[in-house]
């Protein structure tokens, strides 16, 4: 008993010891909460307007494909504190020379004198410091996930601003449409009158009120993109973050921008999530080599026992190491350091990748400023005047219906054009600033 009485302080601090390495995991995630703006814009009104900075923030904060995408960054930080616990203990225990045969013999005389039972507790010694690499290549996963959610965050923006575009050229094109309609409601209701008075015949007049219908054709072709420009983009921005009634702020129109190519390209470089990405994978892929080469230190599992036989109360101590012969995980550290080659190689395309878009889209932006800077030369005002000097003319008898129907098409194609032109410009504009990385452009 005295050998008993000598192992329970081992056993003691044994377990104190597992007590506090249980202690050791990083507490959980905290979801942080949404920002005040993020906030007001969640209790705005359903019939509210909003403007193109705060669709973005909205649809950062409810759009659930980006919620699902930020719940990795979550699942990975959980993996952390997974790389970071410590082998459990392992309690073992038997009991021998039982008499299950020859229940006759089964006493406490027999269990105390001739029955043996053992006692034991073995450990999982990890050496190579396994645990300190299985956390860092943790972190360093989460690292590259929150970079490529970030990427997400970018690529979301630009969505939501090009349907934000959208929207806005078809209320845009709503609007001239009905401006036109009406326009071209006073010319009808005015030809009308000259036909009553003998001034034109009756085939102007039908001509005349046939043309009618392209235009009121032109109100509901632009009433119906308006309302699906609108129903996507609430789709991005979450569904049920706006009402169906909501519009948004006007401010389709021009922007300059200035700034050269190779500042542009330059705050690519230190602002693309995406890159950021792929330096972060060189990083994660030298801890899975450094992984893989502690993994091929063995472990050392230790033992101790209490055995009680007859009037012996004794404590053994057991170790086993694997002799690393064969095995000396040889094909991992390959791979791992062939990893990294190939993270460094997509690191490069990436850095190229970025530069290659940045030019793209500083090329397509300056190809559709040129563009609208035709039109607002002059080939807008012009074409409205070639129209009110037409109009006026077929007014007082002094120009044909044809001359005015020309006008009047001529004048509606260079307005069309305009917008669109407009809107191409306006999403070339936003294309620059997705490849830069950043909403904020000179």
């Amino acid at each position: 008993m005295r050998s008993l009485r000598m192992c329970l302080p081992a056993f003691l601090v044994s377990a104190l010891f597992f007590e506090s390495a249980g202690a050791q995991s990083p507490p959980g995630p905290t979801q942080s909460p949404p920002p005040p703006q993020a906030q007001a814009l969640a209790q705005k009104p359903g019939g509210a307007t909003i403007s193109l900075d705060e669709a973005i923030q909205m649809a950062l904060q409810h759009n659930h494909s980006l919620i699902a995408a930020r719940t990795v960054i979550q699942q990975d930080q959980a993996e952390e504190t997974t790389a970071n616990l410590r082998p459990n203990p392992v309690v073992m225990g038997d009991s021998q020379f039982l008499p299950v045969f020859q229940p006759s013999q089964f006493s406490a005389d027999y269990l105390d004198n001739t029955a043996q039972f053992d006692l034991g507790l073995s450990y999982l010694f990890e050496r190579g410091q396994k645990r300190q690499h299985r956390l860092q290549a943790a972190k360093d996963v989460t690292s590259v996930t929150r970079s490529q959610v970030a990427d997400n965050e970018r690529s979301l923006s630009f969505n939501v601003a090009s349907l934000f575009i959208n929207v806005e050229l078809a209320e845009s094109t709503l609007e001239l449409a009905n401006q036109d309609l009406k326009s071209f409601q006073d010319t009808v209701n005015l030809t009308d009158e000259r036909y009553k008075a003998g001034d034109i015949g009756e085939d102007d007049l039908l001509k005349m009120k046939l043309q009618l219908l392209q235009f009121q054709m032109d109100v509901s072709a632009a009433q119906l993109s308006r309302v699906q420009a609108l129903s996507d983009l609430r789709q991005l921005l979450g569904y049920e973050s706006v009402g169906p009634d909501y519009d948004v702020t006007p401010g389709f129109d021009y922007q300059p921008v200035k700034g050269n190519l190779d500042d542009l390209q330059a705050k690519a470089l230190a602002n693309r999530p995406d890159l950021r990405a792929s330096e972060l994978g060189i990083n994660a892929a030298n801890s899975q080599l450094a992984l893989q080469k502690s993994i091929a230190k063995r472990d050392v599992t230790g033992q101790v026992s209490y055995t009680h036989l007859g009037y012996l109360n004794d404590v053994s101590l057991f170790g086993q190491i694997q002799l690393p012969i064969f095995d000396r995980n040889q094909g991992e550290i390959a791979r791992a350091g062939f990893a990294i080659t190939q993270a460094q190689e997509q690191e490069r395309f990436a850095s190229g990748q970025v530069l290659t878009d940045v030019r793209d889209a500083f090329e397509a932006l300056h190809a559709n400023d040129r563009i609208v800077t035709l039109y607002r030369s002059g080939y807008l005002d012009e074409a409205q005047q070639s129209l009110d000097i037409t109009d006026y003319a077929y007014k007082h008898g002094a120009a044909s219906l044809l001359d005015f129907l020309d006008a009047e098409r001529s004048d509606r194609a260079t307005q069309l054009g305009y917008r669109q032109a407009l809107a191409s410009y306006l999403l070339a504009l936003e294309q620059l600033r997705e490849a830069v990385g950043t909403r904020s452009l000179p």
